[in-house]
């Protein structure tokens, strides 16, 4: 890499050692501009929440469902479609992050959405996006999700689908099959839909709305049948395909004596998760998929119930009529969820980071509005932690059965920013997050997200399971953030659950020095994690697996100063740190050699002057994909290869969290050098 020009001489405000050429003025004077403008962004009652962009399926979906009960603003469903239009590849499919390989599922169900809201098989866009399907296989490769969408309109065959009986609900704790041994987000997902298979609801289609054109050679043709696994006859795979082949026997000859009593304990189970509640999960596909399982069940559109988880549906909806600066064209999507806490956690610990005092009252009514979202009823974690009172924070405004590991770090160290007058109450509401946080620590020394211990490898053969997302198992990030957050709050690797979880990250690294990033993408998310994690708990930057980890960051820095990985690097892990620079991902590798200690290369050089020189006038940054209609870059993680994200703040809070860090370590150095003059 080249080598930006020394200053001549040396100068309080350009240190010798400072390798760039702007002196730290420009540098604050670019921290004062984003505090400014994030504080602009908080909201009146004291949160923050930007908006969570995801791929087209949502939009698509949401004209499924209202096509299937009858229902919806046909506007916003036209301007759905112009937001499925913004999202569509040259090839003619649909890819789940911005410029990556289309994708068979959101394809078929893109291609759905357009034929129900009355275009022609005919029209070149969807001529264009059959011929892509069909070159990959057609309706049948889409995923058992889409296929029991599919059935729910006639599309498709419910015997050809992996069967999701109700049953699975009474499978008591103590059995090694159980809904609390896969992740939450599936078992929110799973509970519904399983009502829907067995209840098999059908709606007819007028012959000119169907997608029989896209089975390869024709839908009287398809082969349907899940396909045995050939190549090890003996195994999981073909175990639980003979089960799925047995339950479907059982539904045609209608021997289901335990029917009656599933879907009764299915319904109670959701009726409760809708309480205290912004829906079941208050995830788009649980939510989407209770509404579909109320409507199997009976109730009316005029039913409290149903009207409460509509509405919460609804309120995912970003509708702009009169299109946007980036998009002029008028649309309407949907969000995966909303991130209050999250952004709000972030923005406190950002701001007061960045200087913001302790006492400024808009932290202390955003930490405030933290304490009042603390979680004290259990929820499904405590199906297998029983050994502690609740506690901790969830992501959204309101999910109290779904408290996170992650989101609980967070606040922590977002309220630690705030001396708040209500010192003992803020005081007890943090001690028993710790207590929480401790208590959901896995066997392996890490944390999860939402459940501890849920690593079953064995639930990844079931055939409802190719969403990839049927496990929660421990993670580097994650635990990267936790032993950050317990540095914070006194504890050292004295305590042996701190030093296990440092040994389980260092176990976890990568031979090239890197970490996965299991919440983010993807190893440049991990590793900077992982870096201030180890550094919080006094590590020392030239232990080997600091040096290596910076030398990796090192090594994938791009030409223009800045970094960037896609979400390839899931797929390929050869691709893992390659992608156009990004200013959140820029600002992570920054974060992560400032904490493995580099402090002189002109890799945190010019990572830094890449940010300074890519901040608009206003304060922000801008973080979208070239040639792609305003779509923002994902670098925020669902489900690794199934469902990436866009948080609209992290372009900005993380950022000024590596400018804020770059400066304070430059001024402490310059002012041990002065010291010694």
């Amino acid at each position: 890499m080249s080598t930006f020009p020394r200053s001549p001489k040396a100068v309080p405000a350009q240190p010798r050692y400072g390798r760039i050429d702007l002196g730290l003025d420009k540098v604050s004077a670019c921290i004062e501009r984003a505090t400014e403008w994030l504080l602009g962004r908080q909201h009146p009652e004291g949160y923050w929440c930007g908006e969570l962009e995801a791929d087209s399926m949502l939009e698509s979906d949401y004209i499924f469902l209202h096509t299937m009960l009858g229902t919806g603003d046909r506007g916003k469903m036209e301007r759905a479609v112009n937001e499925i239009l913004r999202h569509q590849n040259a090839d003619g499919g649909w890819s789940i992050y911005p410029n990556g390989p289309s994708n068979i599922s959101l394809g078929v169900k893109a291609y759905l959405a357009l034929k129900l809201m009355g275009w022609t098989a005919d029209h070149p866009v969807l001529v264009k996006a059959r011929e892509w399907i069909l070159a990959h296989g057609g309706v049948t490769e889409v995923n058992t999700f889409t296929k029991i969408y599919l059935c729910t309109l006639g599309q498709y065959d419910y015997n050809a689908v992996p069967a999701v009986p109700p049953e699975i609900i009474l499978f008591p704790n103590w059995f090694y099959f159980n809904i609390y041994e896969i992740s939450s987000w599936s078992r929110a997902i799973l509970v519904p839909l399983s009502i829907a298979y067995a209840k098999k609801p059908f709606k007819k289609l007028p012959p000119e709305q169907g997608i029989d054109e896209l089975f390869v050679g024709g839908r009287e043709n398809a082969d349907l049948r899940l396909k045995w696994d050939r190549k090890q006859l003996i195994g999981w795979r073909n175990f639980f395909l003979l089960l799925d082949r047995m339950t479907h026997w059982f539904e045609r000859i209608h021997i289901r004596p335990l029917r009656k009593m599933a879907l009764k304990k299915a319904e109670k189970w959701l009726l409760e998760r809708f309480e205290m509640s912004d829906g079941l999960g208050a995830i788009y596909p649980a939510m989407l998929n209770a509404i579909v399982a109320l409507a199997c069940l009976g109730y009316t559109q005029d039913d409290p119930q149903f009207i409460r988880a509509m509405d919460e549906f609804e309120k995912l909806g970003i509708d702009c009529p009169e299109g946007e600066p980036n998009y002029p064209t008028p649309t309407f999507r949907m969000q995966p969820c909303m991130s209050p806490v999250w952004d709000t956690a972030y923005a406190v610990y950002v701001l007061g980071e960045a200087g913001v005092g302790k006492n400024d009252p808009r932290l202390l009514k955003a930490a405030d509005w933290l304490l009042s979202k603390e979680v004290r009823h259990k929820g499904d974690w405590a199906e297998s932690v029983k050994d502690v009172a609740p506690g901790g924070w969830y992501f959204e405004f309101n999910n109290e059965f779904y408290p996170d590991v992650d989101d609980s770090a967070q606040v922590l160290l977002a309220l630690n920013q705030v001396r708040n007058p209500r010192e003992r109450y803020q005081h007890t509401i943090s001690q028993r997050a710790l207590d929480w946080i401790f208590a959901m620590q896995c066997k392996n020394g890490g944390w999860a997200s939402f459940d501890r211990d849920n690593t079953k490898m064995i639930f990844q053969y079931i055939p409802f399971a190719d969403h990839n997302a049927m496990l929660d198992p421990p993670t580097v990030d994650i635990t990267g953030r936790i032993l950050e957050m317990l540095a914070a709050y006194g504890y050292t690797r004295r305590d042996k659950r701190v030093e296990s979880a440092v040994q389980f990250v260092l176990r976890e690294q990568e031979p090239d020095g890197s970490w996965f990033g299991r919440w983010g993408v993807n190893y440049l998310y991990g590793t900077f994690l992982v870096l201030r994690g180890l550094e919080a708990m006094g590590m020392w930057s030239h232990e080997t697996p600091i040096v290596q980890a910076a030398e990796w960051i090192r090594m994938v820095q791009n030409a223009d100063g800045g970094w960037g990985e896609t979400c390839e690097s899931y797929d390929d892990p050869g691709q893992r740190g390659i992608g156009p620079s990004t200013p959140s991902q820029t600002a992570w590798a920054v974060l992560g050699l400032l904490a493995a200690g580099d402090t002189r290369s002109d890799s945190v050089a010019k990572g830094i002057r890449w940010l300074v020189s890519k901040q608009t006038p206003s304060g922000t940054w801008e973080e979208s994909a070239e040639g792609r209609n305003g779509e923002a870059i994902y670098t925020g993680t669902g489900f690794p290869r199934v469902f990436y994200l866009a948080y609209h703040l992290y372009r900005d809070y993380f950022p000024l969290l590596a400018l804020t860090t770059y400066r304070r370590v430059m001024e402490r150095e310059v002012g041990a050098e002065q010291a010694l003059l």
